[in-house]
């Protein structure tokens, strides 16, 4: 082996080594905030698990493309692919991190006042077909149970 492929070498595992390190904080940042933001344990990991994903999925790209095993073309149609099955696995999960207060509701949608102040007017149809959580409920329903 000369000593250009095991400089070459070293410098592919510098770049995986560094930016395991710049994701690691990345994932780390964005669960403090997860966190901060009441959100549950389980998404917290779900998020974390996709992130993990992605920066596997992204290294792989860049070692296909650096060391001429495929075009630049083929990477972005690969990643195009990989980001939407990874976006319709997690929809559900994204899906569900709308809480707040119902402001109203309608024959078709209900309007949600979320804890930052917006409204989010959702289907009716979604509703219907998802579990919900009523956190707020929880006093009162103590109450008729104790009777």
């Amino acid at each position: 082996m000369d000593t250009g492929t095991v400089i070459f070498i070293a410098e592919l595992g510098a770049v995986i080594a560094g930016s395991w390190l710049v994701s690691e904080l990345f994932i780390r940042l964005i669960t403090r905030g997860a966190k901060r933001a009441g959100a549950s344990a389980e998404l917290i990991r779900n998020v974390r698990e996709g992130l993990s994903i992605l920066w596997v999925v992204f290294v792989v790209g860049w070692l296909v493309i650096v060391t001429g095993l495929g075009s630049i073309f083929s990477f972005l149609t690969l990643s195009g692919i990989v980001g939407l099955a990874i976006s319709l696995a997690l929809q559900n999960t994204l899906s569900n991190i709308i809480s707040g207060k119902v402001v109203k509701i309608g024959l078709r949608a209900t309007w949600v006042k979320t804890d930052s102040g917006d409204i989010a007017i959702i289907s009716n149809n979604y509703l219907v077909n998802g579990p919900l959580l009523n956190f707020t409920a929880g006093q009162r329903l103590e109450k008729k149970l104790r009777q």
